[in-house]
This record gives C-alpha cells, structure tokens and sequence, in this order.
C-alpha cells in the first residue's frame, strides 16, 4: 500500500489523478470566465479534450499493468481515500477517455449564447462530471466509491437541467434524481452486507470476506437493484427516456455512452471481484433482466419518432444485452466453466466500448441535426 507522500511506485495512477485535478481546475476556470462564451466555448472544453486524450494514454498503458494502490488523505477523520487502479478500472478508463475526448471537442462548437445555464456554469458541471466518474472506477472503499458517486449524479441532474426554464426538462431531472438516489440506496446496502459487520468498508477487507449464500445472494441483489437503476434495467428504467432528450446532445452522449457503463462497472466489481464463489441463479437473474430490458429497449425504440427518444430506447437495449452476456459470464463461473465464462465476459466487455464510441456520435450527431 502506498500514499500521497511515496508516489514513485504507482506511475500510471498518479497521471490518472493528474487529468482528474485538470479536469477540476478547467471547471473552477469556467466559473471565472462565467459568461465568456467564446473562452469557454474556444478553449477550455477542447482543453479538457487534451487532457481525454492524456487519460486514454495512460490508461491503454496500465491495462495490462499490475494493480496500482494509494491512499488519499482526503475525506474524513480516519476515513481516507484508498485508490486502486486495475485491469478493469483501466479498461473502463480507456472508455471514458475516448468518449470524453469526442464528445468535448464537439461540445465545444455546440452550445449557443443565451442558452439556459451560462456557458461558465455547464463547463464546471461537465468537468466535475468527467472527474467524478473516473474516481468512481478508482475507489476502493465504499465511502470514497459513495461520495463520487453522488458527486456524478448530482453533476448530471445539473447537466440535464441545462436548460431549465422549459417545464418538462425540469421534470425529467427530477424523475432521474429520484431514480438515482433510490439506486443509490440500494448500493449503499449492498457495501453494508460485503464488510462483514468488520466495520472496514475497503475493497480489499471486502474481497478476503466470505459470505454465507445467503447473504452473498442478498448483496448481488441490491447491486443488481442499485446499478441497474442507474444503468436502465427494468422496471427503474423510466428516468432514461426521459433525462437523455431533455439533456443537450453533448451531455446525452456522455450519458448514454459513458454513465450508463460506470453502472455495469459497478456489477462487474461486485459480482467478480468483491464478492466469492457466485451462485448459478446470479447469472440467470442477471440474463432473465438483461434480455427482457432488451427486448423492451428494441420495441418502444422502433415506434418513436423524436430522434433522441430513439436513442435513449436503443441505449436500454443494448444495456440489457450487455446484462445478458455479464449473467452468462457468472452462469459460466458457477460451473467452473472458466474459458467460456471469459469468452462471454470479453463480449461483454466489447460491446460496451462499442457502444460508447457509436451511442455517443449517434448523440452528438442528432445535436448537429437539431
């Protein structure tokens, strides 16, 4: 384990936290610069593209690289921030600095004066946003996980309400919110049963304990309940149709084709990682939800007609198959079929880059339309 004050044996992470503290000053310089469109606008959203492309650098680096560990003394008394940087925070990395990249130099060119929020205002939220979602895929402690978290959530509903004045886009912000923090509590739940009753709330005192089946049953549940919630599955879909058209197209983008992965990330924390020796009918629940939230996302996505309603439709679709195959992966991983638990998890792991990079230039390009 390492700290702030031993930096020299995690290279890739602490770059990481380099683009975060970026990201963070590019924001608090929108607040200066509050209703200079043309700096905001000319300057720093592709600024934030540069430092996009420095975290998908650094991330293509560290995929294949051993964990990297560190604590924070950020937070609370005795509750620091623990950080790890693996394979699959990496990979996750990889999609959030290829997405943003795109998405924030057409963001750039987006937005027009007098629209709703001021420009100063939209590029701090956009910014905390991209931050707070790459320290969701670093924490390793349920408090630091909880804080980004909500710190992305709230960081979104703002994004969503952009332009607040119209009734109905205050509306679906609000549908989000609610769905959000009802997800949230079932996260919170979920990291209440993984530590045990120890009273340690790291990953890693997590991952040595072993739960009896049924409360390792429980707590696969309320991440499914928590993470689905934000992801899309059925029944708590009901915000994305909602949110994704009321939100502008570059916030839409990093919606659908990064925040909705940031949940499936989450699962796939809980269910391969945190949690031990997985249960058979964790798989099935996981694909019985995953093809029935596909097969809705493909019929309501067929019989609209307002272009990013579409999306948003397709977007639960493709998540439900991406459910599919991460249900499959587990189905595999109870029987010991390991080889072909790895194949489904790749797919699903592939489907989720893709659909990142084409949901969010299919967004961006419906803004160019619009």
């Amino acid at each position: 384990m390492t700290s702030l004050f031993h930096p020299a044996s995690w290279i890739h992470l602490d770059w990481v936290l380099l683009v975060v503290v970026a990201w963070l000053l590019i924001g608090l310089s929108g607040i200066v610069a509050l209703r200079r469109f043309r700096l905001v606008a000319i300057v720093l959203f592709p600024l934030g593209a540069v430092f996009s492309l420095v975290l998908l650098a650094v991330a293509l680096s560290a995929v294949f690289a051993g964990p990297e560990t560190a604590i924070l003394p950020l937070g609370l008394p005795q509750l620091p921030f623990h950080l790890r940087l693996d394979s699959l925070s990496a990979y996750f990395l990889i999609l959030i600095g290829g997405v943003s990249a795109g998405v924030s130099a057409f963001a750039a060119g987006y937005f027009r004066q007098g629209e709703g929020t001021p420009p100063g205002l939209i590029c701090l939220e956009y910014h905390l946003f991209l931050a707070s979602i790459v320290m969701v895929v670093l924490a390793d402690d349920a408090y630091v996980f909880m804080v980004m978290w909500e710190t992305m959530a709230l960081s979104s509903f703002f994004l969503v309400l952009a332009n607040h004045r119209i009734p109905e886009i205050r509306n679906a912000g609000y549908i989000y919110m609610l769905v959000a923090h009802i997800g949230a509590l079932g996260i919170l739940l979920c990291f209440g049963l993984l530590q045990a009753n120890t009273g340690d709330y790291t990953f890693a005192n997590m991952r040595v304990q072993h739960l009896t089946p049924f409360w390792g049953s429980l707590a696969f549940v309320l991440a499914v309940f928590g993470f689905g919630a934000k992801a899309g599955l059925l029944p708590l879909h009901v915000w994305l149709p909602e949110a994704h058209p009321a939100a502008p197209s570059p916030f839409s983008a990093l919606m659908s084709g990064v925040m909705l992965k940031i949940a499936l990330y989450g699962i796939l924390r809980v269910a391969f990682d945190l949690l031990q020796e997985p249960i058979w009918w964790w798989g099935v629940l996981l694909m019985g939800l995953g093809l029935v939230t596909a097969l809705f996302g493909v019929v309501f996505s067929t019989v609209q007609v307002e272009m990013k309603r579409l999306l948003a439709y397709s977007s639960i679709e493709n998540i439900g198959l991406m459910c599919a195959g991460m249900g499959l992966s587990l189905l595999f991983l109870a029987y010991d079929m390991k080889a072909l638990s790895a194949l489904a998890l790749t797919a699903s792991l592939y489907h989720m880059l893709a659909h990142a990079f084409f949901k969010s230039l299919l967004f961006c390009s419906t803004g160019a339309v619009m």
